[in-house]
């Protein structure tokens, strides 16, 4: 589903996000990727989002080489990962519901399809009943789980998270964990970077390491 093979990343002024990385994430799995800040997480993720490029190396997703998808191509790309910010990127002068719709009226859907499927998408999440609220009267893990159903809303095969749970105390992280299991329990591909090593190495599924931008460990599932 996912294959890196010796992908580097170089940025501008000469910093090496990422090292020789190859790594591969089969169909349905659920893996955490881990590493101290800065050791290239969130690039890894943007280079499968293509929201950026390797310097060297390649990347597959879906069996497609992402070298060969050209920027009038990427829309379309994107159409099949949802996407989880550790900062929920709302849109506070939205509602919940205009927020998690967003995704479905860029491409284009029809707005009664729109509309079951955002209620569906709150229904997962346990928010069915705040799709009228406004962002802001609501508590951080709550925006966490709008930005999730959000993500979910366009039935992608694969998810990603950047620091899902950053923000949150071990309660509502663990919540949070387990609706990203339970999507994954329903075929979807997750990636989720995490620091809290406490929280992932209770959930038994592979953890990837990176340190100062290369593969560190590839455990299997505790």
């Amino acid at each position: 589903m996912i294959s890196f093979d010796r992908v580097s990343k170089r940025y501008a002024g000469g910093h090496d996000a990422l090292r020789e990385v190859s790594v591969e994430i089969a169909r349905d799995e659920l893996v955490f990727l881990t590493g101290h800040s800065g050791a290239g997480k969130s690039t890894l993720l943007r280079l499968i989002m293509l929201m950026e490029r390797p310097s060297r190396g390649r990347v597959m997703v879906d069996d497609q080489d992402l070298a060969r998808v050209r920027s009038r191509g990427i829309p379309q790309h994107r159409r099949n990962i949802g996407v989880v910010f550790q900062n929920h990127r709302l849109l506070f002068d939205r509602t919940v519901f205009d927020n998690v719709a967003l995704p479905l009226v860029i491409a284009g859907h029809d707005h009664r399809e729109i509309g079951r499927r955002v209620r569906a998408a709150l229904d997962k999440v346990g928010l069915l009943n705040r799709e009228r609220a406004m962002p802001i009267t609501l508590s951080g893990g709550q925006q966490e789980r709008v930005g999730i159903a959000r993500a979910i809303v366009g039935k992608p095969r694969i998810l990603l998270a950047d620091e899902p749970t950053g923000n949150l105390d071990p309660e509502l992280s663990a919540e949070i964990m387990n609706l990203f299991e339970q999507f994954n329990q329903v075929g979807v591909t997750v990636l989720i970077a995490s620091h809290d090593l406490v929280l992932i190495s209770r959930l038994h599924h592979r953890i990837i390491t990176l340190r100062e931008g290369s593969l560190l460990q590839g455990s299997a599932p505790g």
